[in-house]
């Protein structure tokens, strides 16, 4: 018979001491549970249960916890010397090193142990739930239960089944995680469950961009966070996750689905990696840290109208629903605008393409190469601008353009040629990984978006992104992407074709079928 989550006396054990195994134990003990902590190395459980209490005691004196709740806590948080102490607990979660052989030999020696009816659950986060509970004696038991550190912020946790694992052990540990305060998503057991793949998009695609030469990491970084509204950019991110973390577990969700090119890493992340810089922890990764302070280059200066400021501009029709906002802008910076249906001999030339690099653009368009620039109007000229140049922009052009779209005190970002620009091109494979998940039934649309939203602190869920950007203009970005690089990594999802003709939301679900 599987626990009661609801219980009043249940017994928590937790293998492994480190930031996880501590972060668990506290949300567990604040949440009335009896908890057990035990770790091979000497003196870890009782450092732990140290920590744990001080940790309550902030809590305590900010308000959030009562004295008498800190009192029970401090009686039903105990450190135990061995395994042995585990034999009567109705949970034992473990979150100890990730390696499946440990982790196998862990879980072997606690059945040895426990109750048959104690549930075991492990935190990993890149292993194969299904392969570890192929060790076990009863793998119907056996269950993920994948928290984020910090856990007592990052109130999320998946709840990933193996192959064998019973309902009844899903169902409990599912209202188990509400019971600790966290939001509890139920993912399917594939690589990366729901997070850790949602997020393949971000960090890989924004390592291409930065291998094609096409901007600094400081700009990407700009660009994400100052247009397309991310809290940190894809590099700020990296080095404070660790590029050694960064870098598993990137090889890990491509080895782990047979290399398939939406997960591709870049040489620019193992590179940082084997030459020892981390990031943040090492002082140094895609920044340069001191004394913990991230070093940034400071922001271009915005060029001042020179010679060329006489020149008229002219703004292409071709994509009109763009067009207007950018005239008004360029209007209010005191350019003179060309209404004709081509430009002058002289004109600045901009277009607005949605997938086509500028190149592409000058082509179809029949423009002169040297006075034309595109401009990204994806998500609009509020926050920062991107400006894309082609091979043959000259300077003063480039320039100009700078000129005219910074006057007004936003910061403005030159890029060299690519298709889909910076911004839209991360987010549009962002949303196809999304997609993707929710084609193959790893998660609902629902839990996509939360999970991502809690786990990865991104603006909104990459489905409900996806839709307030527009379907039917991300998916002609990756046909564009797709149809430039000839990469499968840009093969749009079914997901995503089928709504974009059915002109439905991303975030449909479909009627299940037996």
């Amino acid at each position: 018979m599987t626990f009661s989550p609801e219980q009043s006396q249940l017994r928590l054990g937790i293998v492994g001491c480190g930031a996880m195994g501590r972060g668990i134990a506290q949300i567990a003990v604040a949440a009335g549970l009896e908890v057990l902590l035990c770790d091979s190395r000497e003196g870890a459980a009782e450092e732990a249960k140290t920590f744990v209490i001080q940790m309550l005691e902030r809590t305590v004196a900010k308000g959030r916890m009562t004295s008498q709740e800190l009192e029970r806590a401090q009686r039903d948080l105990r450190a135990v010397s061995g395994l042995e102490a585990l034999a009567d607990c109705d949970v034992v979660v473990e979150a100890i090193i990730e390696q499946l052989d440990v982790k196998r030999q862990l879980f072997t020696r606690l059945e040895e142990l426990v109750r048959d009816d104690c549930v075991l659950a492990t935190n990993t986060s890149s292993l194969s739930v299904t392969l570890i509970g192929a060790g076990c004696r009863r793998p119907q038991r056996l269950i993920g239960f994948h928290f984020f550190n910090p856990v007592p912020l990052m109130k999320l946790v998946e709840v990933v089944p193996g192959v064998r694992t019973d309902p009844p052990v899903v169902e409990a540990m599912l209202a188990l995680g509400r019971r600790l305060g966290h939001t509890v998503v139920r993912a399917s057991d594939t690589p990366g469950f729901l997070v850790n793949h949602a997020g393949r998009g971000f960090g890989t695609e924004a390592s291409r961009i930065l291998s094609e030469g096409i901007a600094g990491v400081h700009d990407i970084d700009r660009v994400m966070t100052g247009s397309a509204g991310f809290r940190l950019g894809p590099f700020e991110l990296m080095d404070l996750v660790g590029l050694d973390v960064t870098q598993a577990v990137m090889e890990s969700v491509y080895d782990q689905y047979y290399q398939e090119p939406r997960f591709r890493p870049s040489l620019s992340t193992r590179q940082l990696r084997d030459a020892g810089l981390l990031g943040r922890k090492s002082g140094q990764g895609f920044y340069c840290y001191n004394d913990g302070q991230q070093q940034l280059l400071p922001e271009p200066p915005v060029p001042t109208l020179d010679q060329l400021s006489g020149r008229p501009v002219w703004v292409s029709q071709r994509h009109p629903e763009a067009v207007a906002t950018l005239r008004a802008l360029l209007e209010q910076a005191g350019a003179r605008l060309e209404n004709g249906e081509r430009p002058s001999a002289q004109a600045l030339c901009l277009v607005t393409p949605l997938y086509q690099d500028c190149t592409g653009a000058v082509l179809d368009e029949g423009l002169d190469p040297a006075r034309t620039l595109a401009v990204d109007t994806l998500f609009g000229l509020k926050g920062r601008r991107t400006l894309m140049c082609n091979p043959a922009t000259a300077t003063g052009y480039q320039q100009l353009a700078l000129a005219l779209l910074g006057l007004d005190g936003v910061p403005v970002t030159l890029i060299n040629d690519s298709p889909g620009f910076v911004a839209p091109r991360i987010l549009a494979v962002i949303v196809n990984i999304a997609c993707e998940i929710a084609q193959q039934r790893i998660a609902t649309p629902t839990d996509i978006d939360r999970a991502v939203e809690l786990g990865l602190g991104y603006p909104q869920g990459p489905l409900a992104l996806g839709d307030r950007l527009g379907p039917s203009r991300l998916l002609e970005l990756l046909e564009g992407l797709y149809r430039f690089y000839g990469d499968p990594r840009y093969r749009p999802s079914p997901w995503l074709q089928r709504r974009v003709r059915l002109g439905l939301s991303l975030t449909t679900e479909e009627f299940q079928h037996a």
